[in-house]
């Protein structure tokens, strides 16, 4: 939930350009790999950066969501670019009332034809985010990170205990960022009505969710910025476990007790150790 003032739309439009840009940076968006998408419920006005408008039809209905103002990237554009020219990468859409449609608004310097293919899940998220927590904010981001998507394809680490019990060991600063662990979704086809439902039961319990065998999702009510770094806490912990693994699995990392001890100090609520 964001307080007044609230962030003018070239704000989000450049806190969206800098999450892109760290993703790419951490090798979490190879080409035009992953997405991003904010959604806004106080008043926007799109035409000052936005200035063609359609109509389209939403992935589901959303009516709950009427006016609500949503930011989402591109169909094949990379993430790292947006930070150089916003518009030509990232569309606005406002829901119409119903939440069956909505106005897409796009700039005439735009470079793709379709909004972002996984804008199914990204919309039943901040819906169902939305709806459950009444927020007036709503960030996703779907990346794929090298070391948590190649963990993702090794059998023990599709147990969700086993993997969170092994990449939430390193160090403490992953616990108090990321205190309901990682969600782990079985393998679901790119864009599937199944990936979606996968997002919206894990989403629900957690911050950031691997799908296996492709990438991760994660949320914010905060700023997309908080989303980028929850992917980067949980891409730092599978590097951490990959190189343990590369070395013959000599580090014990933090013991249970240890991590209980720093949930304690830092009055952290947790279930995994």
């Amino acid at each position: 939930m964001l307080e007044t003032p609230y962030p003018e739309l070239d704000d989000m439009l450049r806190m969206m350009g800098e999450a892109g840009r760290h993703l790419a940076d951490i090798e979490a968006s190879e080409g035009a790999a992953g997405n991003i998408s904010v959604c806004m419920r106080w008043p926007v006005e799109p035409r000052s950066r936005f200035q063609v408008m359609t109509e389209i039809e939403l992935p589901q209905s959303v009516p709950e969501l009427a006016h609500a103002t949503f930011l989402v990237s591109g169909s094949g554009r990379r993430l790292r670019e947006i930070i150089d020219e916003p518009t030509a990468n990232i569309a606005c859409i406002v829901v119409n009332p119903g939440g069956i449609t909505g106005k897409l608004f796009t700039s005439y310097q735009r470079r793709f034809e379709h909004v972002t293919s996984e804008f199914n899940s990204h919309l039943a998220v901040h819906y169902d985010q939305i709806c459950t927590t009444n927020t007036n904010f709503h960030a996703v981001i779907h990346g794929q990170p090298i070391h948590l998507t190649y963990l993702s394809h090794i059998p023990r680490y599709q147990d969700e205990q086993f993997l969170n019990s092994h990449l939430l060991r390193w160090q403490p600063e992953t616990i108090i960022n990321l205190p309901e662990g990682i969600g782990f979704i079985p393998f679901q086809v790119p864009s599937s009505t199944e990936l979606m439902a996968g997002n919206i039961v894990s989403l629900r319990q957690h911050r950031i969710v691997v799908w296996a065998k492709h990438g991760v999702m994660a949320r914010s009510d905060i700023s997309i910025k908080r989303a980028a770094d929850r992917v980067e806490y949980a891409e730092t912990a599978a590097k951490y476990e990959f190189l343990n693994l590369s070395v013959g699995e000599i580090g014990t990392g933090l013991s249970s007790e240890e991590i209980r001890s720093i949930c304690s100090t830092f009055n952290i609520k947790q279930n995994i150790f």
